[in-house]
């Protein structure tokens, strides 16, 4: 069995940042096990064309992809978040949101165009997309101690140690000894998926699954074009509709990456998969042309990413309204033997910032604090 200081569970951005904190305390002995084939979690950014490279000559993301994921950033209200963009290097642009807003009413009522209005505090994006954050850190990041396609099925008590068993893309178990374990997956996501011996406290437990996972009842969808034709016109790109089957489009130009737009399936998950792929990609399509006209009707490159059909993303309760427990669970076991062993670091672990990257770079600086101050045993022997 291989040992290690700190297992960390996921690697998204909460889970590669956790991994860039050790680092720069000089804190090497760690694993960081990702179940998807690529690090990022539910930061996913496409390149603006299909055939496109994601990666210019020096190694750093293209210009032009957008995000099928996590998309916005709030400066005056994420200052951790800016900071760590600021310190990255990584440049953002500001959310275009000039000109007026399309409503589209269900029913037989007519579209509506309405004066638009700009958000505030501002919202931002990172230039390259929001995945030029992950990447960043994960280029910055011990190649050696990350491990992508192993995805963690147990987590087993062993006297001050904790055993983490796992299993990667080809069917082989590993298992690592670890002092501690930075769970930087979604608290719902980990009850149902990592058996915990013993288990977790049942009043844990519960609120761990009552607790709505970010993403998971989601779909994105993103059109890229020639141009910003709707700018033409005096339109924002932003649009609100009844109708569908999206809900929210918002305009996803990047510099130097083409025009395009995006938006927020609103058809319910358990009805979307029912749905071909191709056939959900035709009535956005549809959509798109009623509202912005024909030159909506052949973008350049279209895609298409349902969280909820997303393994390492969702489960079957994601799929159904319900209650969800209000505000962040708690990020560590306050009683028995899992104390000062396992904490939560993934984004719904923030008491500020849940549900947004904001909250992944929140949690993971908390529980890098927590875990520094109770680690007394050091690496298990």
């Amino acid at each position: 069995m291989l040992t290690t200081r700190v297992a960390i569970v996921g690697g998204g951005l909460g889970g590669l940042y956790a991994a860039a904190l050790l680092e720069a305390r000089g804190l090497h002995d760690y694993v960081l096990l990702e179940a998807r084939a690529t690090f990022g979690g539910r930061i996913l950014s496409v390149p603006a064309s299909t055939g496109a490279g994601l990666r210019t000559r020096d190694g750093a993301p293209e210009a032009g992809r957008h995000d099928l994921g996590a998309t916005w950033l709030w400066p005056a209200l994420q200052p951790g978040l800016q900071r760590l963009v600021d310190a990255l290097g990584l440049e953002t642009l500001g959310q275009y949101e000039d000109g007026d807003l399309l409503i589209e009413p269900g029913g037989t009522d007519v579209l509506r165009r309405v004066a638009g209005y700009r958000s505030v505090p501002a919202a931002r994006r990172i230039a390259g997309g929001m995945q030029a954050l992950t990447d960043a850190l994960h280029r910055r990041l011990t190649t050696a101690n990350l491990r992508s396609g192993c995805r963690v099925k147990a987590l087993r008590q062993l006297g001050e140690s904790v055993e983490v068993t796992a299993e990667d893309a080809s069917g082989r178990m590993f298992a690592w000894r670890a002092g501690h374990v930075l769970l930087a997956v979604p608290p719902r996501l980990a009850v149902h998926t990592i058996d915990f011996a013993p288990a977790l406290p049942d009043t844990l437990a519960r609120q761990w699954q009552r607790c709505a996972t970010w993403m998971a009842p989601h779909a994105k969808y993103v059109a890229v074009f020639d141009r910003p034709f709707w700018r033409e016109h005096g339109l924002s790109g932003a649009a609100h509709s009844v109708t569908g089957p999206l809900a929210e489009i918002h305009d996803a130009s990047a510099p130097g990456g083409g025009a395009a737009l995006f938006g927020f399936a609103g058809i319910p998950a358990a009805v979307r998969s029912r749905i071909p792929d191709a056939e959900l990609l035709a009535r956005c399509r549809a959509q798109l042309v009623r509202l912005f006209g024909d030159d909506a009707s052949s973008p350049r490159a279209e895609f298409l990413k349902d969280w909820a059909s997303d393994p390492y993303t969702a489960i079957a309760a994601d799929w159904q309204p319900g209650v969800h427990e209000a505000g962040a669970p708690s990020s560590t076991v306050p009683v028995g033997s899992w104390r000062n062993r396992l904490i939560g670091i993934a984004s719904e672990w923030s008491p500020a910032f849940s549900g947004y990257a904001a909250g992944a770079v929140d949690a993971a600086q908390r529980g890098i604090a927590t875990l520094l101050a109770t680690d007394t045993a050091g690496t298990p022997s």
